[in-house]
């Protein structure tokens, strides 16, 4: 099966050709194409993503987007389905991608399926380089990998999310307040540092000390694996102030660069203890077999190090870096995953949910006998 994707959830618009087999017993991708637009230099002046911009912005970019994608991956590329983000996301934007799809579908007479913005970030481990047939030995009802534990971190979420099998999830955590990626992006702006705040402190972070300064990790040792991130960006706030500490995005002194260097890897530090602890916490009350990350804070290198070095018994598996932001292959991947579970929708039918939940399958009683 040949699945068209489509994601314009939030800044990128994305559109990819995955090759697609196995149903849910095995499944197997090849990404043929993968075509990704971005537009963080649009809203770095803005210090964030303004919504009524990057729709407009998908608007100009998605045929031409369609048109690379369809020649990278064959000009007589025929679509078995299509899959296109409804949400979660910013609504101006999923409009764009919504109804380019259901222009498609219509006029090709190709069915249609709406995706979760989530679970492409999870179905984005089963992806492999462009071309190349995905070898990965991860969940399928062949193995032992389920239960398996999804941490999804991005700049709008931070969720864990239990999966007993492919389509099935309850959701045993999530942020109750900002996501740990808006948190490195409000960080960097108070360190000076621009938009996306996620990479320049990551790479900022590789120079400096990070026990240099104790930053909290908020409800570490609380009894659920809920997250909060509001209270350790307030603690930045805080410690700047009373330090009269201002970074400018000018040259600073040397001095003045490796502390805030030694701010901004105790700062990650902060957020990848709270994130890696709750995760192996998770982990280990449910016996799951595998962890999966997914989401833009999964290219963080101190989080993937965590991991490595974590004295645990089963794979800890993130997405290749091409797939770890937003994009249409793993949009197209979970789509398949949908499709092949017996979801469906109709051109006619199919809108856009800002605010779309995982549909979860697992009763969470039954996971707390």
């Amino acid at each position: 099966m040949i699945i068209l994707g489509i994601e314009t959830s939030c800044d990128e618009t994305s559109i990819a050709f995955v090759k697609a087999s196995g149903g849910l017993r095995a499944p197997r991708f090849s990404v043929l194409s993968n075509v990704v637009s971005s537009q963080v230099k649009l809203h770095a002046p803005y210090g964030g993503v303004m919504p009524l911009l990057a729709a407009r912005q998908h608007g100009k970019n998605i045929g031409r987007v369609f048109k690379l994608a369809c020649r990278y991956a064959g000009n007589n590329i025929k679509p078995n389905l299509i899959a296109v983000t409804r949400g979660p996301g910013l609504m101006p934007s999923l409009l764009v991608g919504v109804y380019f799809a259901r222009s498609l579908s219509y006029f090709s007479n190709i069915p249609i399926i709406g995706v979760n913005h989530l679970e492409g970030h999870i179905y984005s481990n089963w992806l492999e380089q462009i071309g190349v047939k995905s070898k990965l030995k991860i969940p399928n009802s062949k193995h032992t990998s389920f239960p398996a534990l999804a941490l999804i971190v991005s700049g709008g979420h931070t969720e864990l999310l239990l999966m007993k099998n492919h389509g099935s999830y309850t959701r045993i955590g999530e942020t109750l307040d900002d996501a740990a990626g808006e948190c490195f992006d409000k960080v960097a702006r108070l360190l000076g540092l621009g938009y996306p705040g996620g990479p320049i402190i990551d790479t900022l972070a590789k120079t400096g000390n990070a026990r240099a300064y104790i930053f909290p990790s908020p409800m570490i040792h609380a009894k659920n694996f809920d997250f909060s991130f509001s209270g350790l960006k307030t603690s930045m706030l805080y410690f700047l102030r009373d330090r009269k500490l201002i970074f400018s995005q000018t040259k600073l002194s040397s001095k003045r660069e490796r502390m805030r260097a030694d701010i901004a890897a105790s700062f990650q530090r902060a957020v990848v203890r709270v994130l890696v602890f709750k995760t192996l916490a998770a982990a280990k009350q449910y016996k799951v077999k595998t962890i999966l990350v997914g989401g833009g804070v999964a290219a963080n290198s101190g989080l993937q190090n965590a991991f490595r070095i974590a004295h645990i018994d089963y794979p800890v598996i993130f997405p290749k870096r091409a797939y770890i932001t937003d994009n249409a292959a793993m949009v197209a991947a979970a789509g398949y995953i949908a499709y092949a579970s017996g979801r469906r929708d109709t051109w006619k039918t199919l809108e856009p949910d800002a605010n779309a939940i995982i549909q979860e399958k697992a009763i969470r009683t039954e996971l707390h006998k």
